[in-house]
């Protein structure tokens, strides 16, 4: 391959890599109170439940 082919390959794995670290760094964990977790894994098991009847 020519040098610019390579060239063009290790900019292209650089911009992939790069936003992968970037958008890690920049995400945020979201501040949910006891009440609102309690009522997200209730309605996780409701829909595990309803997805294994469905089998």
């Amino acid at each position: 391959m020519p040098w610019y082919a390579w060239l063009i390959m290790v900019l292209a794995l650089g911009s992939i890599v790069g936003g992968l670290l970037m958008l890690r760094d920049t995400a945020k964990k979201l501040p949910l109170t006891d009440e609102q977790l309690k009522r997200i894994h209730e309605r996780n098991a409701e829909m595990d439940a309803k997805d294994a009847r469905n089998r």
